[in-house]
């Protein structure tokens, strides 16, 4: 056995062994791309338009505030005051308005509905961001509506 031979093939064995160890490693960074971008208007104050972003950006998405409430930017992307709540957001075109989960987000976006986005009308309790340990085990039923662009509505999830 040539001894020269041995340990060439030794240190070429263990720079294979330690590219691909770096590769695992790098490999899932690579993999793991962003999710899409949510620009978010809310009050610089409030607690559940806070939960709200942190279970967005837990969800993958990456996230945009703009703390200078909600009024005019729920106007301008098509949102009935009616359905109006704490916080809207834009997401690839569509409008979000309230406490709606990333799920029904994901599904929005993957479906491309002909529509203004999705809202959960008021605050209610048990909806992403509304519920936290101040909640308790309280959880309300709620209805995430397909705001359509004529205004009108359907239901798109219910949460009971």
């Amino acid at each position: 056995m040539n001894p020269s031979r041995t340990t060439v093939s030794r240190r070429r064995a263990l720079g294979l062994v330690s590219a691909a160890v770096a590769a695992l490693h790098v490999a899932p960074l690579r993999a793991a791309t962003p999710g899409p971008q949510v620009e978010v208007w809310k009050s610089p104050s409030c607690g559940c338009c806070k939960d709200w972003v942190k279970h967005l950006e837990a969800a993958g998405f990456r996230v945009k505030t703009h703390d200078s409430g909600n009024t005019d930017a729920r106007s301008r992307l098509g949102i009935p005051l009616a359905l109006g709540s704490c916080h809207t957001a834009r997401v690839e075109g569509y409008a979000i308005e309230g406490h709606v989960p990333a799920r029904e987000i994901r599904r929005l976006l993957a479906e491309k509905p002909a529509a203004v986005g999705l809202a959960v009308p008021a605050m209610p309790v048990g909806s992403p961001g509304m519920d936290g340990p101040e909640y308790g085990s309280r959880r309300d039923p709620y209805d995430v509506l397909l705001v359509r662009r004529d205004g009108s509505t359907a239901v798109y999830a219910s949460y009971r």
